[in-house]
């Protein structure tokens, strides 16, 4: 491809301003009359850590510039992932904004919107004009930190962010273990039966994608689980038995950066990281040496809108690698959730007369269970 040096117009500069990727904030204030403001802006940027010092622009031609040139503070909200709705309500011009949005007065009065992933409560300390913008300096007075993603935007379109190794990963996809097409339908035609033969139990077969374990085919059966059974769906790796077979029976190098960025995405405030992880690694242990994953669900699970216990067991080729996992789903008063229950240990024989089936000899020859 080659890159033009030719004059442009204004939307092709906007085109290529657009590729630079950067997170989206709504930044509020209150002025002299005590009214408040608040416009999204994917113009923020830090300057300095000492003094601590962050800038923002606005358009001259914004309907709330005066406010925001006339007042000696501002808030700087940086939104969450799943605040898109709140991204563009303030990004239309309408009166009273902050009508039904739940917030509260931060330094100098801008308001502190709830939900966001951090906020920055900041005096204006510089203003300087910059062809069709302003640009605003401000110094950092208070902070505030949710721990929640941040929301993204390049190229006119909202985004999520990922950290690099988990992005890392996505492109090493080329060496997860082959699924053959026949290897699946082979596996697919034999659910009915198993399924049938396990007690009408929800199975489902699932496979390593490139964003962690995917649900390929769900079987239903008589008497199913729920009736919210997506195929498609992504799993989490460290809270459904899914993931968590795949994390222990894959190679770590696929799965941990997985494991990491759910370790901190799900982490709750104060939580010692380093304890949850150990904690995970001490469950992986106990899945490999049953040769089964378990995942208890006392609540409401929010894929099945209600209680749920699944177990989940390794399928293998013929070199020994998982390929794909055998996920059995029941309520709890019909699942129990002991790990020698006859429905958990005759899940754990048909993986392995499955896996027999497409090759693998260390499985034995045990038949499916009737």
């Amino acid at each position: 491809m080659t890159l033009s040096v030719a004059p442009f117009d204004q939307r092709q500069l906007r085109d290529v301003l657009g590729t630079f990727v950067t997170g989206v904030t709504v930044v509020t204030t209150r002025d002299a009359r005590g009214v408040a403001h608040g416009v999204t802006a994917n113009s923020f940027s830090s300057v300095s850590l000492d003094p601590p010092l962050v800038l923002w622009s606005q358009a001259l031609t914004s309907r709330s510039f005066e406010a925001f040139r006339d007042s000696r503070h501002f808030a700087v909200n940086i939104l969450a992932h799943d605040q898109v709705a709140l991204s563009g309500h303030f990004a239309k011009s309408r009166e009273d904004k902050f009508n039904g949005v739940e917030h509260h007065d931060g330094h100098g009065g801008a308001p502190v919107l709830a939900g966001a992933a951090a906020h920055l409560e900041c005096e204006q300390v510089a203003a300087y004009p910059s062809g069709d913008h302003l640009i605003y300096i401000g110094r950092v007075l208070r902070i505030g930190h949710a721990n929640r993603r941040p929301l993204a935007f390049a190229g006119g379109r909202y985004m999520l962010a990922h950290s690099w190794d988990l992005e890392a990963s996505y492109l090493q996809f080329e060496q997860a273990p082959a699924l053959p097409p026949q290897a699946l339908r082979n596996v697919v035609a034999a659910l009915p039966e198993l399924a049938a033969s396990l007690g009408e139990h929800s199975l489902c077969l699932a496979a390593w994608g490139n964003r962690g374990p995917v649900a390929l085919h769900w079987e239903a059966s008589r008497q199913p689980v729920s009736e919210h059974l997506v195929s498609g769906l992504v799993m989490p790796v460290t809270r459904s038995a899914t993931g968590q077979a795949f994390a222990a029976f894959l190679p770590e190098a696929w799965t941990t950066p997985f494991i990491e960025e759910e370790l901190r995405q799900f982490a709750e405030p104060g939580q010692d990281l380093d304890a949850r992880r150990e904690q995970f690694r001490a469950a992986l242990d106990e899945v490999r040496r049953r040769g089964l994953a378990r995942e208890l669900g006392p609540a409401p699970a929010r894929l099945h809108k209600t209680a749920v216990n699944t177990f989940s067991a390794p399928i293998r080729d013929t070199n020994g690698d998982m390929i794909m996992a055998l996920t059995l789903a029941g309520s709890p008063a019909r699942l129990g959730a002991d790990w020698e229950g006859e429905v958990p240990r005759r899940l754990l024989a048909a993986a392995a007369e499955l896996s027999r089936q497409l090759g693998h000899p260390a499985a034995g020859s045990a038949a499916l269970p009737r």
